[in-house]
């Protein structure tokens, strides 16, 4: 590979950073190191244990009453329960506070991720990270990259352990890349490796990253909803998009704002497995719908977390093969990691009065997940959802631009007999899906569970006489939570700041991922509005060739 070798900068080398300051631990606000403070403790609950068995048992030896105690004794009882405490609880500081940093995703509903220590000082920046067009003095690859970058190529070095191997996410990063263009003899030019914390990703969102793709995110709002404000972002890259939500938020607020409630909340997760016979899986179908059984089930299951609880299960049996959809409630994360805990758990449990119980799988499609399915249009998942407004007769006009008994008749020959006509399941509506997929891509949740999350039937009617237009959206399984997952990247976790629902609920476990189920139920009945206006008055075509077509001359661009 060609090197391009700048002249060696003439300014004077920058100043030794200063040492970072060592990690601050729990145990530092302890008047002892904590080796001293374990001793003492357990030194003091041996002590005070040895001197009150032994009053005790002076006392049993005279016939005393036990209850009538001293000053001593009294003492060593708060010495007791003291250190007891301490030994049990704590058990070492130094313990906890490996416990506490870890990043189990049930932590996530209590505490705030806590402040990444800063890094040490970086080495000299590995050159595939710099531009050429930086002022700066780029220095050419240095062997150990070379090397590197050749193993890969070759490979002897597998791609994935790039970042473990060489504890540098960003510039793993730009040897997969650079490895990925000899390999390939594509530039990847146009795609992005700066400016992004890789670091961020590790473990938890993506794998063998090379580079990251630009999004832009639009606002729309204000949403006027349950008597407060909301401005939606809305990442897409779609035109008319935004501004047609925005258009739908302004009818709404002109009217009064939009009215929500969530209808059910709760994730589920589908084990099939298989028995020798349809009888004996018919047996542990009521077995586990036998309301009797059912508290044991739940303690079993909930002890998988701090957040989960049982809901329900439902089976349904296919010839010698049973399907249990467990439904539980999960705090503010999205909860499937969550559920399936629990669901193994109960798997193991059964294991025992069932042994010959064959699981064939953790998810037996039951469930359903990322998948168009009538158990979640009827039963729902996640959250269910629905909102409604009442548009008045004048917004109708002067904002949509359109009449109430057009779009009423609209919405029976397109969203609810045309959606017959094709067979739809769960799409009973407009565009939802366009809505959903913008919102969950600017707020960190799994884009493919759009699939399910976009069920919705919207129904307009006249009201008042005629004159005003009641609409609503019923939405049966948002699935989506704000924390765990991509919610704890940077852009994602600033648009859900925006929403006011970052993180967890400190008062109401769950309160913010179903406060962000409604804001999106709402965005929709916004998007539903200003679409179906759009079709009624004819401005699709107009709208889109006017905003949703490039002005760049590509013949100018291509030459």
């Amino acid at each position: 590979m060609d090197i391009r070798r700048r002249k060696p900068s003439t300014r004077p080398p920058p100043a030794a950073a200063p040492p970072l300051p060592s990690r601050i631990q729990a145990s530092d606000a302890l008047p002892l190191p904590i080796r001293h403070t374990n001793l003492l403790f357990s030194a003091l609950f041996a002590a005070s244990l040895v001197f009150l068995m032994r009053r005790w048992r002076e006392k049993v030896r005279v016939s005393a009453p036990l209850h009538v105690i001293g000053l001593a004794d009294m003492a060593a009882m708060i010495c007791l329960v003291a250190s007891l405490i301490y030994l049990i609880s704590f058990f070492g500081i130094a313990y906890v506070q490996s416990v506490v940093s870890s990043h189990e995703d049930d932590d996530d509903f209590l505490l705030p991720s806590p402040a990444q220590p800063a890094p040490p000082a970086a080495p000299t920046q590995c050159p595939l990270l710099r531009s050429d067009k930086e002022s700066i003095s780029v220095p050419a690859v240095d062997a150990s990259d070379e090397d590197i970058i050749a193993s890969v190529v070759s490979g002897k070095t597998p791609s994935y352990i790039l970042e473990s191997k060489l504890g540098d996410c960003r510039r793993a990063v730009a040897i997969r890349r650079e490895a990925l263009r000899r390999m390939t003899g594509r530039p990847m030019e146009g795609l992005p490796i700066e400016g992004f914390d890789y670091a961020s990703i590790l473990g938890q969102c993506c794998e063998l990253p090379i580079g990251y793709v630009q999004l832009p995110v639009g606002i729309a709002g204000p949403l006027a909803l349950d008597g407060r404000e909301f401005y939606v972002p809305m990442a897409t890259t779609e035109g008319c998009l935004v501004a047609s939500t925005n258009r739908g938020c302004k009818a709404i607020l002109e009217s009064g704002g939009a009215m929500s409630v969530v209808l059910k909340d709760g994730m589920t997760r589908a084990p099939a497995v298989r028995f020798s016979t349809a009888m004996r899986a018919a047996e542990l179908k009521f077995f586990l719908e036998e309301p009797e059984n059912f508290d044991t089930l739940a303690v079993v299951f909930n002890r998988s977390s701090r957040f989960a609880r049982l809901q329900g299960i439902q089976c349904s049996l296919a010839g010698r093969n049973l399907y249990m959809r467990f439904c539980c409630s999960t705090g503010d994360a999205m909860g499937m990691n969550m559920v399936s805990k629990g669901v193994q758990n109960v798997l193991d449990y059964l294991q025992n009065d069932f042994p010959d119980m064959d699981v064939v799988s953790i998810s037996g499609n039951f469930c359903s997940d990322k998948k168009p399915a009538a158990v979640n249009w009827i039963e729902g998942r996640g959250k269910s959802v629905v909102c409604e407004a009442v548009i008045g007769e004048d917004v109708v006009k002067k904002v949509l631009k359109t009449t109430v008994p057009a779009l009423v008749e609209l919405n029976m020959i397109k969203n609810l007999a045309g959606s017959a006509v094709a067979g739809a399941l769960g799409g009973f509506n407009a565009h939802a899906s366009n809505i959903v997929s913008a919102v969950f891509i600017a707020t960190g949740q799994d884009p493919a569970q759009n699939v399910e999350s976009s069920h919705c039937i919207t129904m307009m009617e006249a009201v008042n006489g005629g004159k005003d237009l009641h609409v609503s959206v019923t939405m049966p399984s948002i699935e989506v939570g704000t924390v765990g997952g991509g919610t704890q990247l940077a852009a994602q976790a600033a648009c859900l700041d925006l929403l006011g629902v970052k993180g967890a609920s400190m008062e109401s476990p769950g309160a913010n991922a179903r406060l962000l189920a409604t804001i999106i139920a709402g965005a929709v009945l916004a998007g539903e509005l200003s679409l179906m206006s759009a079709l009624a008055a004819g401005q699709l075509v107009k709208s889109h060739m006017k905003y949703n077509r490039s002005s760049k001359d590509m013949s100018k661009a291509g030459s």
